[in-house]
Parts: structure tokens; sequence; C-alpha cells
């Protein structure tokens, strides 16, 4: 069993007035290690980055930057037909918004985490994962990324000497790959469940899957998505079931 975990969740996910999901993030940071912010084009805005990333240094959480396809509509849940290197400049666009703020605030990144549909674009295909990973080589070289083990990003970054964090998603379904079912929409979820799903993982390194199947899952992170419905319960409840364990919770360190 895992002695230490990491809790992230994803932050600053509205724009302007708006928020996403029940607009938790508040009450979320005391519960959490790790804060995924997004950097304005599926969500977020410099204000309310800003906003996101003073919160999480009162509460000592790191923070890393939640790049998205170019979709607020969307949310970032819909699929771009875009070529690696425009997909990269995105990245790179919204690694550096969020990098000169947190810069500001006296803050360094603490990791890269790509969100909902590009995330699974860069779990999947091997020419954008590549190019991903070369040019964070040369402009974040330090910076880990967050990723499902064994997927495209996960190699490729690999094969670059980069830092991988390996999550675990609390609130998502598992295929018989050990990949996660990815919907736009979430179904609210028991706590109590969701709270023993993680606990088993972190205990026994398993997960059983949408067809009753159990297959391994190697990780150092476990994520919460700020905007399922009732993620403030989710995470109360991963959390208090993590602290009774005896299992630390802290940002990873590479």
């Amino acid at each position: 069993m895992t002695s230490t975990i990491d809790l992230n969740a994803d932050m600053g996910e509205g724009v302007g007035a708006w928020t996403i999901g029940d607009g938790v993030d508040a009450s979320l940071l005391p519960l959490i290690s790790t804060a995924n912010i997004a950097a304005g084009f599926h969500a977020g805005d410099p204000t309310t980055m800003v906003t996101t990333l003073r919160d999480a240094a009162r509460h000592g959480i790191a923070v890393g930057v939640h790049p998205g396809f170019n979709d607020l509509i969307g949310f970032g849940r819909r699929h771009i037909d875009a070529s690696p290197d425009e997909l990269v400049n995105d990245v790179l666009y919204q690694l550096g918004a969020l990098r000169e703020l947190a810069t500001r605030e006296g803050l360094a990144l603490h990791h890269l985490k790509l969100h909902g549909a590009l995330f699974m674009h860069g779990a999947r295909d091997e020419a954008f994962a590549q190019a991903l990973c070369a040019a964070l080589a040369r402009v974040a070289p330090g910076l880990p990324i967050y990723c499902l083990a064994g997927t495209a990003l996960d190699r490729a970054a690999a094969e670059r000497g980069l830092t991988r964090v390996h999550e675990f998603y609390a609130d998502r379904e598992y295929d018989d790959q050990g990949g996660i079912v990815f919907v736009r929409r979430v179904a609210r979820l028991d706590p109590a469940q969701v709270a023993r799903k993680v606990l088993r993982a972190c205990r026994e390194g398993v997960v059983d899957t949408t067809t009753g199947r159990q297959v391994n899952v190697s990780f150092q992170s476990v994520c919460i998505h700020s905007d399922t419905p009732g993620a403030l319960d989710l995470a109360k409840a991963v959390r208090a079931a993590l602290d009774e364990a005896g299992i630390d919770v802290k940002a990873y360190e590479a």
C-alpha cells in the first residue's frame, strides 16, 4: 500500500461571472494537494487565473497549468481536428499565460495536465504526444506531466526524459484496457463508493471496470474533477478515507 498520495482537482473553470459546476473551488482547496488551473481556452480568464493562484497559495497548494482545446462553448470536451503543431502552439500559449501570472505572484508551476478531450487526444495520438513532449523538453524540461500510465503521452514523455505523474480517476469509470471512459456529463456519484474505490486502488493497485473485470492501475496522484456533480462531497469522503487509512496527502515531489 502506498503511504503518500497526491490529490488533485481542476480549478478556475469559469469565465468572468460564470462558473462551471457547483462553484466549490474555495471549499475544495483545503482537501487537495495540487490544483490544475484552467488557462483560458476551455475555461478561465486572466483575473480568474490570478484569483485561483492566490487562493491556492494561501492554502499551500501546488499549482499546475490545465490547457485544453480552444473550446469555451463545449468546455473543452469536444474534439477539435487540428494538426499537432497547432495544438502544441495552443498548449504553449496557455502554459505561458499562467506561468507569467504565477511568476508575478512568486509561484512556480508544479505540473502540466491536459484537459478533457485534449487529454484523451494526447493519450492516443502519437504524433501530438511526440510533438508536445519535444516542445516541453525545450521550454519547460523540469515540468512534470500528469497523464494516464501506458498512454502515448506517457511513452513520449519517457522517451524525452520528462517527469510523468500517473493519475487515478476517482470520478470516472475504467474500461478493460485500463483506460478511462470519456464522458461529457457525469452523473452524481455515491461518495462512500468513490472513497472505497480510491482506497482499494491505493492499497491493492486495482480497479473494477465497466464490465466487472479487475485491472491493475499504477499512479501517484488521484484526480477529482471539480465540475462533477457533488464534487465537494466526493473530495471530503476521499480525503477522510485516505486520512483514516494513514495515507499522507501531499503534492508529488519529482
